[in-house]
């Protein structure tokens, strides 16, 4: 075996090796030795086996991953792999489980909750992928909508239609090359998740005699599946936030041992088998796993008031299409990316394409079923027929690419597949500041990540300006914000005070007896509260609920009177945005207080999408996860960067040195010349 690891100046890892199979096997070593304890607590999740280290707050994800079947769905899609899928898969565990001893060794976390990494199945990368994505379309939103169905009544379902609180989006762009500086195309964007240190992309470069790539990787995950270079195409996506997940209302009954369950044809025999989940410092907690013929029973039981089985396309066709992986490092066109995509599966992608030949790609890739509509908005009854599947969306929607294309989970390509979208206002600021040049270069793309309009101002702002009767300390409260430019900047006090009034905006609206009946606890597991929570229902529909006059009998313009006298009454010496929207990272362990983290620019509605969630806090738990531009004019001119770093071992030189670069919007060289790099020691 012959397998080169060199590194870059910050600390990227570049492998080389004599076939596709040995190169899968030195990205599994390299991603264990820089990311064992992340890779590994990915693994536990997609086992539901993390409270074992991680303690009793763990549990309820353990449940639901058990519940959901995600690794018995994962080893059931491995089985299905061609040979030659199998095989590469298999070579990046083997790269896994050879390197993780050594990444164990680096990373203190190991020592300091009593975990031994652990030995990887073939199938593993598909669970942690499944757990990555499990709640990715957010199908939780569907118990939101029958909650509101039951207490305000099924025609006030759209009511909070929006970008939900939980739901991860991103930015995408297309530039064709009569817009730019070199005559090729530019594809930049950024995608948005919940920010994690360490960072869920993996920059990475993979070079074999077959092909050469760059790229984000996710890492446990072989390939690149989101975003790459391969010199002579390149591809990105976006969520398409297409709804292709159903719940159930089953009818469930015991025959002693045994669990039947109502469907259309009647009762029918249910799988069932307990499982157990270990919990550090405290009890075993046993789990009852039970498969209707519709899916996994995710909520209740035959011995609660209700439970609700979860169908999705993965454990339904055994396929989670990672053929669609290999292919893509092999591409070498648009036609070779478009080929690609059509075998996969999940999540549901947006994706945009260009290659050096003139090829230019935008279209919707994953699996959507073709079903009743009221599937797509609530939990639909088992035992009524009508809500089967009937087979698949197809062809998948697409565009034809003119000059510019842009995808940022509004509601466009993917319409006709999707229940939920993100507003117009990223989609249409990007289209807006692409608009304003044709000379773009990979450089100058930094303006449009980092832009923070904010257009979902508008409303709150028109009914501010309207307002009468307000003390002098709201009218100079108000004053300013007329006068604001709308930028959602760090340094602004202004962008402050509007996030200040708009938080009591929500909270007011939250408050009001119209909505009084949502405010309660939701009956339903606590992993799903982000979906369920009234105040970040209101605060992301905000917009559509001053804008429209869906709530007879809610004063409006008083509840925003109310804020800015409540907020101008308040208020000492004014405060920056960035005081208080700060970055809030998702970590597996407890680390450091937000208030040691960077303030950030930017808002939920923002190109530059750093989202907190106002009325509860202005904290920031998602953004940017990675930026990129890549350029078909030369690869050597791409650019990239990651909130942190490469490595994922806290104290190392390249843990978090993207960091300051990542905060100001700038972006690194994506290093292709071997020349440039540094070759590692301890070569494979």
């Amino acid at each position: 075996m012959s397998i080169k690891v060199y590194r870059d100046a910050w600390g990227i890892p570049h492998l080389r090796a004599d076939s596709p199979t040995e190169l899968a096997f030195a990205q599994g070593r390299t991603t264990a030795v820089d990311r064992a304890w992340q890779i590994e607590v990915e693994r536990h999740r997609s086992q539901g086996g993390t409270a074992a280290f991680l303690g009793a707050d763990a549990v309820g994800w353990d449940r639901f991953a058990r519940q959901a079947r995600l690794d018995d769905t994962a080893r059931r899609c491995f089985l299905g792999l061609d040979a030659d899928t199998g095989a590469w898969v298999t070579a990046y565990v083997d790269g896994v489980n050879t390197g993780l001893a050594d990444g164990a060794r680096r990373a203190g976390q190991f020592a300091a909750t009593g975990l031994a990494p652990g030995r990887w199945e073939p199938w593993t990368p598909l669970g942690i992928w499944l757990s990555h994505h499990i709640l990715f379309a957010g199908f939780p939103a569907k118990l939101w909508r029958e909650e509101v169905a039951r207490l305000l009544g099924p025609g006030m379902t759209g009511l909070f239609a929006t970008d939900g609180p939980a739901t991860s989006g991103s930015n995408g762009w297309l530039v064709t090359g009569d817009r730019t500086v070199t005559g090729a195309p530019l594809i930049g964007g950024d995608p948005h998740r919940f920010i994690e240190d360490p960072g869920i992309y993996q920059q990475i470069h993979l070079a074999c005699p077959e092909y050469d790539v760059v790229g984000l990787a996710v890492p446990g995950v072989p390939g690149i599946a989101h975003f790459g270079h391969t010199g002579g195409v390149a591809w990105a996506i976006t969520n398409a936030m297409a709804d292709y997940q159903d719940l159930y209302e089953e009818r469930l009954r015991r025959r002693g041992t045994d669990v039947e369950a109502l469907g259309p044809r009647g009762w029918r025999p249910a799988a069932v088998h307990t499982e157990t989940i270990e919990v550090a410092g405290a009890d075993p907690v046993e789990v009852e796993v039970i498969e209707t013929e519709r899916g996994p029973v995710v909520i209740g039981g035959p011995d609660d008031a209700r439970a609700l089985s979860l169908r999705c396309p993965p454990r339904v066709r055994e396929d989670l299409g990672f053929g669609t992986l290999p292919a893509l490092l092999r591409a070498t066109t648009v036609a070779d990316v478009d080929r690609a995509f059509d075998q996969w599966t999940e999540p549901v992608n947006v994706v945009q394409a260009a290659d050096t030949e003139g090829g230019l790609l935008h279209r919707v890739a994953g699996r959507v079923p073709l079903r009743h509509r009221d599937n797509r908005l609530r939990v639909v009854p088992a035992w009524v027929p009508g809500h089967e599947w009937q087979g698949w969306h197809e062809p998948m929607p697409r565009a034809v690419v003119d000059g510019i294309a842009v995808m940022a989970n509004e509601r466009g390509l993917a319409a006709p597949l999707g229940a939920e979208f993100a507003p117009p206002h990223r989609a249409d600021r990007i289209r807006q500041l692409l608009e304003t040049s044709t000379s773009w270069s990979a450089e100058n793309m930094a303006a449009v990540h980092t832009d923070t309009w904010s257009a979902s101002a508008r409303p709150l702002l028109d009914l501010l300006a309207g307002l009468d009767g307000l003390s002098a300390e709201a009218l100079r409260l108000r004053e300013r914000l007329l006068r604001w430019d709308r930028r959602m900047e760090a340094d602004s006090t202004d962008a402050g005070a509007y996030a200040a009034v708009r938080a009591e905006v929500v909270r007011r609206l939250a408050a009001h007896p119209a909505l009084a009946e949502l405010a309660g606890p939701a009956p339903y597991p606590d992993l799903f509260l982000p979906w369920l929570a009234l105040v970040p229902r209101v605060a992301f529909a905000l917009e559509h609920l001053l804008n429209d006059d869906v709530l007879p009998g809610v004063d409006r313009a008083g509840l925003v009177r109310a804020a800015v006298e409540e907020v101008a009454s308040a208020a000492d010496a004014p405060v920056a945005w960035g005081e208080t929207h700060r970055l809030a990272p998702w970590q597996s362990l407890p680390g450091e207080e937000p208030g040691g983290w960077p303030g950030l620019s930017g808002d939920h509605d923002c190109v530059l999408s750093t989202s907190s969630v106002p009325g509860v806090t202005d904290l920031s738990a998602r953004g940017p996860a990675a930026r990129y531009v890549w350029d078909l004019a030369r690869r050597e001119n791409s650019l990239w960067v990651v909130p942190f770093g490469a490595s994922g071992v806290p104290g190392d030189a390249h843990h978090r040195d993207q960091l300051p670069l990542w905060l100001r919007g700038d972006l690194i060289p994506v290093v292709t010349d071997w020349n440039l790099l540094t070759e590692e020691r301890n070569d494979l």
